[in-house]
């Protein structure tokens, strides 16, 4: 499970990878997505809960996806019960990836707030925006070093969690172990992380040009393209790439 270094320019491959993934189902990859957004919207609406819910359930849902993507790759079809494979292995420890993030991101506040960003992080976790945006300017320009903290930590726990989902429920790695690879292979790989953030940036300015119509494709290839980078990255979960998973392989695997 040990991550390759990659050249700079596979970041480019990534995203072609995921384009191309994306245009063998384009309509049903846009109906996932909305699926996922309208029932992450309705639990967040949830009163005190909601947004724990969500961010505990997050690493599953990604699953869901994944598991779409490894699908077509392996020349089947992308069904709806996708979304649900989270749910039928692994879920414990992808709850507990959640659990890890959540927690994490907790802790991060609370660093924050003990470099002087009491009054941002109030703002950052409030439910409620508030009433005037030069609130948020003030409170952004009084506690510059805790913006800093921030950006750092909160990086740190991006590229813990990117891989991690796809390590636990493909090579079934425990959490801990998953984010620590995950965070290595962004280590190993900054060029071509840095490559693939550009481009994605670029993309993103172009797909909100036309009305956000752009985002209807580039939205599907954010998770799309994230498997790619996945199976270039930890090459033993492919051969001669692609590969067909199922539970009796990974029992005899593992």
């Amino acid at each position: 499970m040990e991550p390759q270094r990659l050249e700079a320019n596979q970041g480019l491959q990534w995203i072609k990878k995921g384009y191309a993934l994306f245009m063998k189902a384009p309509l049903l990859w846009i109906v996932l997505l909305a699926i996922c957004f309208v029932v992450a919207a309705g639990v967040s609406a949830v009163p005190v809960i909601g947004e724990q819910l969500v961010s505990l359930l997050m690493p599953v849902v990604v699953i869901g996806l994944m598991s779409g993507c490894r699908s077509l790759e392996s020349g089947d079809e992308l069904e709806l019960m996708h979304l649900f494979s989270g749910f039928m292995r692994h879920t414990s420890h992808l709850i507990t990836l959640g659990g890890i993030a959540l927690v994490s991101q907790y802790l991060i506040f609370g660093a924050m707030m003990m470099v002087g960003g009491a009054t941002l992080v109030g703002i950052l976790m409030s439910n409620q925006a508030p009433a005037a945006p030069e609130i948020i300017q003030q409170a952004i320009a009084g506690a510059g070093a805790s913006v800093m903290v921030g950006i750092v930590l909160f990086s740190v726990l991006l590229m813990a969690m990117q891989f991690a989902p796809m390590l636990v429920f493909f090579r079934n790695a425990p959490p801990m172990l998953a984010m620590k690879l995950s965070l290595r292979a962004f280590t190993h790989n900054a060029g071509a992380m840095l490559v693939y953030g550009m481009a994605f940036m670029l993309l993103a300015i172009l797909a909100s040009l036309p009305m956000m119509l752009g985002w209807l494709i580039l939205m599907p290839m954010v998770f799309t393209s994230l498997y790619a980078s996945f199976c270039d990255i930890f090459p033993d979960e492919v051969a001669g790439g692609a590969v067909e998973v199922n539970e009796r392989d990974d029992q005899a695997h593992f």
